[in-house]
C-alpha cells in the first residue's frame, strides 16, 4: 500500500507539473515576441529545412538514403484498429513473433506487461527504440517498452530495417524504430478509444488529449494518456478452453487435483494409487476413499487467462525554447505508470516435491501415518500484480554557426530514465506454514481443530486437510479465509533500473565536389546502465511454493565516439542522375568487457529519375545486458519433450536417437526400451510438451561476450514518372550474428544431446537411474554459435486519379524469409538448426490496405496474411501428423504436422464531422477467423500461436480538435 501511495503521489506532481508548464506557455510567447519583434526568423530554424532520417545523423533535404526506412505517419496511424501504437507495430510484416505474448499468462519477471518490438524474429534485445532519435530506457533484461509513449504525441514512426550500430551503437542489428512526437502542435486535442471482442469481453478504454502551442521562438506540448484493457479467460475460447486443445481429461489434465489425493490403498484394500474422498462423505473414515479416476483430473485452464489485463497512464510534456537568434533550448519529459495483472490456476501442491507428508498425527489423517499427497490450492488461484512506474527526462542545447558560407550544426544533451518495479504475487504456499498446517493436530474442547497435540499445542498455526474436496466444507477446508490467510501470503519483488546518457553531436558540409557537398556527422557519447531485481525474501530461501530466484544486481558505463561522411560522387550524369556513398565508424568502449569498433558502408544510386538503387554492408554488435550477466538464479517447472520418450519423442521413429537413450550416451542414465517421459505427479505424459515434476534451474552467465553481427542490403526504388502515385520498393536483407546469446532451454540442450550427439551437452540434466526421469538441470545463458537469417521485403503503394466516387490508396507489404538457421556450437559436426516456418517464424507475412476518401467521409479495408507453419509430431496430435516421412536436416527423421495459412481482414469506417471531430467504426478480424490449433504452444500458454487475434474486435473513435 505504500509504494502505492508513492506512485499515485509521484504521477500527481508529475501532472501537476505537466500543467504547470502548460500555463506558463501562455506567458512564454509574450516574452519572446516582446523581446524580438524586431528579429527575423531564428537562425536555429535554418535547420529545420533540411531532415535527419533514422539510421544517419546528418540532415539533408530529402528522405531517400542508401538504407531501406519504412515511414508510418500519423494519419496512417489513425486509420489502424489498433489499441495501442505497439499493436500497430506487432502487425508490420518485418516484425517477429511478441516476446513477451500476453497470451502467455505463466511469463514472469519484471518485463511482463510491456510491448517489445521484434525486427525480423531474431530477438527484441537485437532491435533498437528510440524516442525523437534517443534511446528509451531498458528494463536489466535490455528490453526497451514501446507501450509507455502516449499515442496522441507521436508524429510519426520510422523503421530502419537494417543494422546501424555504427551510428547508435549496441542493439541496433535486427533494425530500429524511432518514435518521433509532433513539433510545433497548436491547439488542442481529444481522443477516445472503446472496443470488446464479439464474445463480449477484453473491454478496451483509452483517453488522451493534447494541449500545445507555438510561435516563431518556442513551442510547448501536452499529452496524457489513460489506457485500460480487460483480461481474456481461457475458458470463454475453444481452442485455450482445454489442456492442449483436448476436451478429454486423460489428455494433458493435471493429475493434481483441485479434490486432494493421497497415496495408499483405497477403501478396505486393493492395489496401491491415488486415493481421493467420495464428495460429501466423512474424510476421516479409510472406507470413504476410492481410487482417482482418470476423468477427475484438473482442468487448470478454466482459472487461467488468455490474456492478461492491463492499464497505463501517460504524461508526455515537451518544447523548445530559442535563448538567442542561433540557440534553441528542447525538453522532454515521459511519466508512465503501467500495472499488469496475470492469473493461473491455484498452485499443484504436491508432496514429493517438497518431502511434506500429511503427519500420520493428524487429525485429518484416514490410516494414521505419514502419506504423501495431492491437493491443488483452487481455492486461491495465483495472481500477480506488476505495477512499473518509468519517469524519464531529456535536456538540451541546439544551434547552427557558419563557416563561410556553410551552415554546420550542434547540439548537447542529457537523458535520465527511471524504471521501478513493485510485483506483488499471491497464490502461492508459505511452506513454513504449511509443513506446520499438515502436521500434527487434534480436535480441541471447544469443538475446533488445532496444530500440535494437546500436550504440545502450536500457537499461531492453521491446521489444513489436503484431502477435503474443493466445495465441500469441514475442518480444515481450504475455503477457510484464516486458513488461506496463513498459507497464501503476499509475496513482493522489487527492481530499479536506471538509464544515463550524456551527447554531443556536430554535423555539417565540409566542401564541395562537382556533385555536390561533402556532409560529415560527429559525436561523442556517454551512456551508464544500472539496474536490481530483487526478488521476495521468501522465494530467495526456497521457502515459498514459487519459484525460487536470487536477485539481480549490476552496472556498466561505456563512452563511444563516431563519425559518418556522405560523399556524392555523381550528379546528372547520363545513367548516373545521382550517385553517392555513405560510411561511418563508431568506437565504443565498456567498462564490463572493454572495446569494440563497427562500420559501415552505404551506396545510393539513380540511373535515372524513376530508379533508385541502394546498397549497404555493415557490422554490428549487442552487448549482454545486466541481467545476462549479473542476474540471478531462477527456478521453473519447464514443459518440455524428452527425445528418448518411446511414444512421443523422437526415439519413437528415428534409429539413432533410440541407440543414444538406449546406451546411456554422454553418461547419463541407461532406458528401457518402452521408457514414457514423466510428468506431474510422477505420472506418465499423455500429452505434449509435458510439464516437469522436477524444479530445473536457470541462470546467468557473467562470462558472455558481446555479439558480433554483418548485415547486408541491397533494394531498390521504382517510382514511375508515367504513374503518378505509384511506387515499388524490393529489398533483400541478409544478417549473420556471432557469438550469440541465446537462453538455452530443455528442449536444446536434450535434443542437441541425443538428437544431435554433441556429448558436452549432456552433463546439464541428471537423470534417475531407475524411473529414467530428469530430475534435475541447469540452463543458462550462452553464447551459443551462431544465427543467420536472410529474406526480401516488397512494398507497392498506389494513390490512384481521384475520380468522381472518391480517391483510392492501395499499400501491399510482403516479407518473404528465405531462411532463419541457427548453430549450437562452432564445432563443424555440429548441424544448422532450421527455424523458419516451425511455429512463430513466418515465411511469409503479408498485409493489403485498400482505401476510400470521398469528402468527409472514408473507409479503408485490409488483410494481414501469415504463411503455414510446422511442428512435431506428439502423441496427442498423432491423428494430424501430415508429414511422417519428413527428414529434418539436423536431426534426421522427424515426423511433422503442417497447418495451413491464416488470413485476418479489418475494416473501419469514418467520418469527419462538421464540428471538427472524427468518427471512425471498425472491427479488427471482420470473421471472427480463428488460427490453426498449435500443440507447440508457440508464445502461448496455450495451443495457439500468441501472436494470433483472438476474437472478432470491434472498435469505435472519436476524435475532437479544439
Amino acid at each position: 500500500m505504500k509504494f502505492r501511495k508513492v506512485l499515485s503521489n509521484r504521477l500527481a506532481v508529475s501532472v501537476r507539473f505537466a500543467l504547470s508548464i502548460s500555463a506558463l506557455v501562455a506567458v512564454v510567447p509574450v516574452f519572446a515576441q516582446a523581446g524580438n519583434s524586431d528579429q527575423g526568423r531564428p537562425e536555429t530554424a535554418k535547420k529545420l529545412e533540411t531532415v535527419t532520417v533514422t539510421g544517419s545523423r546528418i540532415p539533408r533535404v530529402d528522405m531517400e538514403t542508401a538504407q531501406p526506412v519504412l515511414t508510418i505517419d500519423r494519419a496512417q496511424i489513425e486509420k489502424q484498429g489498433a489499441a495501442s501504437v505497439a499493436d500497430l507495430l506487432q502487425n508490420l510484416t518485418e516484425a517477429g513473433s511478441p516476446t513477451i505474448s500476453r497470451a502467455n499468462a505463466l511469463s514472469s519477471g519484471e518485463d511482463v506487461g510491456g510491448y517489445y518490438i521484434d525486427l525480423r524474429n531474431i530477438g527484441s534485445t537485437r532491435t533498437l527504440v528510440l524516442l525523437n532519435g534517443k534511446r528509451l530506457g531498458a528494463t536489466t533484461s535490455g528490453r526497451q517498452d514501446l507501450g509507455q509513449i502516449p499515442a496522441s504525441a507521436i508524429d510519426r514512426i520510422e523503421i530502419l530495417k537494417d543494422g546501424a550500430s555504427s551510428v547508435y551503437g549496441s542493439d541496433a542489428i535486427g533494425g530500429v524504430v524511432n518514435v518521433i512526437t509532433r513539433k510545433n502542435f497548436k491547439g488542442a486535442e481529444a481522443n477516445a478509444y472503446l472496443g470488446q471482442y464479439g464474445q463480449g469481453d477484453g473491454a478496451a478504454q483509452v483517453y488522451d488529449f493534447s494541449l500545445g502551442t507555438s510561435n516563431e521562438r518556442s513551442s510547448l506540448m501536452l499529452s496524457v494518456q489513460q489506457y485500460k484493457e480487460d483480461p481474456v479467460w481461457a475458458k470463454d475460447r475453444s481452442y485455450s478452453r482445454y489442456p492442449n486443445g483436448s476436451r478429454y481429461p486423460t489428455t494433458g489434465w493435471s493429475l493434481v487435483s483441485q479434490n486432494g489425493a493421497f497415496s495408499g490403498l483405497c477403501g478396505a484394500g486393493g492395489d496401491p494409487a491415488w486415493c481421493t474422498l467420495t464428495k460429501g462423505s466423512d474424510p476421516r473414515d479409510i472406507a470413504n476413499y476410492r481410487p482417482l479416476a482418470p476423468s477427475e483430473r484438473t482442468n487448470f485452464a478454466e482459472q487461467m487467462m488468455l490474456q492478461t489485463g492491463l492499464e497505463r497512464t501517460s504524461v508526455f510534456v515537451s518544447g523548445h525554447y530559442d535563448v538567442a537568434s542561433n540557440v534553441r533550448f528542447n525538453g522532454e519529459l515521459l511519466y508512465n505508470k503501467r500495472s499488469t495483472r496475470q492469473q493461473i490456476a491455484g498452485y499443484p501442491f504436491s508432496t514429493g516435491g517438497f518431502d511434506m507428508p500429511l503427519s500420520g498425527e493428524s487429525y485429518f489423517n484416514p490410516i494414521g501415518k505419514d502419506v504423501a499427497f495431492l491437493r491443488r490450492g483452487w481455492e486461491v488461484p495465483r495472481t500477480t500484480n506488476s505495477e512499473l512506474e518509468s519517469f524519464r527526462f531529456v535536456a538540451g542545447f541546439e544551434g547552427g554557426f557558419d563557416i563561410g558560407d556553410r551552415l554546420w550544426n550542434w547540439d548537447v544533451s542529457a537523458l535520465h530514465n527511471r524504471n521501478d518495479l513493485l510485483k506483488t504475487g499471491h497464490g502461492d504456499f508459505n511452506l513454513v506454514h504449511a509443513r506446520n498446517a499438515v502436521g500434527p493436530s487434534y480436535l480441541g474442547s471447544d469443538g475446533k481443530v488445532h496444530c500440535g497435540t494437546s500436550a504440545s499445542p502450536v500457537s499461531d498455526c492453521v491446521p489444513w486437510n489436503p484431502l477435503l474436496p474443493y466445495g465441500q466444507a469441514g475442518h480444515g477446508s481450504l475455503a477457510d479465509p484464516a486458513l488461506q490467510t496463513y498459507l497464501f501470503p503476499e509475496f513482493h519483488d522489487t527492481g530499479r533500473t536506471t538509464t544515463t546518457m550524456y551527447s554531443a553531436n556536430l554535423a555539417g558540409s565540409l566542401f564541395s565536389l562537382p556533385a555536390g557537398d561533402v556532409g560529415m556527422a560527429i559525436g561523442y557519447e556517454y551512456r551508464r546502465e544500472q539496474g536490481r531485481f530483487a526478488p521476495d525474501a521468501f522465494n530467495q530461501s526456497g521457502l515459498s511454493s514459487g519459484l525460487p530466484a536470487t536477485g539481480t544486481s549490476g552496472k556498466y558505463a561505456v563512452n563511444e565516439g563516431y563519425v559518418e561522411f556522405d560523399v556524392p560522387v555523381l550528379s546528372d550524369k547520363a545513367f548516373a542522375r545521382e550517385l553517392s556513398l555513405n560510411a561511418a565508424t563508431r568506437h565504443s568502449r565498456y567498462s564490463n568487457f572493454g572495446n569494440t569498433t563497427n562500420s559501415k558502408f552505404g551506396v545510393k544510386w539513380k540511373p535515372m529519375d524513376d530508379l533508385l538503387v541502394r546498397g549497404s554492408w555493415s557490422q554490428g554488435f549487442r552487448a549482454p545486458s545486466i541481467d545476462n550477466l549479473y542476474g540471478g538464479a531462477n527456478g521453473t517447472f519447464a514443459f518440455y519433450t524428452d527425445p528418448c520418450d518411446t511414444v512421443s519423442g523422437s526415439a519413437k521413429g528415428n534409429g539413432s536417437v533410440a541407440a543414444r537413450c538406449s546406451s546411456g550416451f554422454g553418461g547419463q542414465a541407461v532406458l528401457s526400451p518402452g521408457f514414457v517421459q514423466l510428468g506431474q505427479g510422477g505420472s506418465p505424459c499423455t500429452s505434449y510438451p509435458c510439464q516437469t515434476n522436477y524444479q530445473f534451474i536457470s541462470g546467468s552467465n557473467d562470462k558472455l561476450r558481446p555479439e558480433t553481427a554483418t548485415t547486408r542490403t541491397l533494394g531498390l526504388v521504382y517510382s514511375p514518372s508515367y504513374a503518378q502515385g505509384f511506387d515499388v520498393s524490393l529489398d533483400w536483407y541478409k544478417i549473420r550474428i556471432d557469438n550469440s546469446i541465446s537462453t538455452d532451454s530443455v528442449t536444446d540442450i536434450l535434443e542437441d544431446c541425443y538428437l544431435r550427439g554433441i556429448t558436452a551437452r549432456c552433463s546439464s540434466f541428471t537423470r534417475d537411474p531407475s524411473t529414467g526421469a530428469i530430475t534435475s538441470m541447469f540452463f543458462g545463458l550462452t553464447n551459443k554459435g551462431w544465427l543467420e537469417t536472410a529474406g526480401y521485403d516488397i512494398g507497392v503503394n498506389y494513390r490512384l486519379p481521384k475520380f468522381s466516387f472518391g480517391q483510392f490508396k492501395l499499400q501491399w507489404n510482403t516479407t518473404y524469409v528465405d531462411y532463419l538457421n541457427e548453430k549450437s556450437d562452432n564445432n563443424p559436426d555440429t548441424k544448422v538448426q532450421p527455424l523458419n516456418s516451425y511455429a512463430g517464424n513466418f515465411r511469409v507475412r503479408s498485409n493489403v490496405m485498400l482505401d476510400w476518401a470521398l469528402g468527409d467521409f472514408g473507409a479503408n479495408w485490409s488483410m494481414r496474411y501469415y504463411s503455414g507453419m510446422k511442428e512435431r509430431c506428439v502423441a496427442v496430435a498423432m491423428a494430424e501428423c501430415n508429414d511422417r516421412n519428413h527428414v529434418a536436416p539436423d536431426t534426421g527423421a522427424r515426423p511433422l504436422r503442417r497447418v495451413a495459412s491464416t488470413i485476418f481482414n479489418d475494416m473501419q469506417f469514418r467520418w469527419n464531422a462538421p464540428w471538427n471531430a472524427t468518427i471512425a467504426l471498425g472491427a479488427n478480424n471482420v470473421f471472427d477467423k480463428v488460427g490453426p490449433t498449435m500443440y507447440s504452444q508457440p508464445n502461448s500458454a496455450f495451443p495457439y500461436y500468441g501472436g494470433f487475434d483472438i476474437g472478432r474486435f470491434y472498435y469505435l473513435k472519436y476524435q475532437q480538435r479544439f
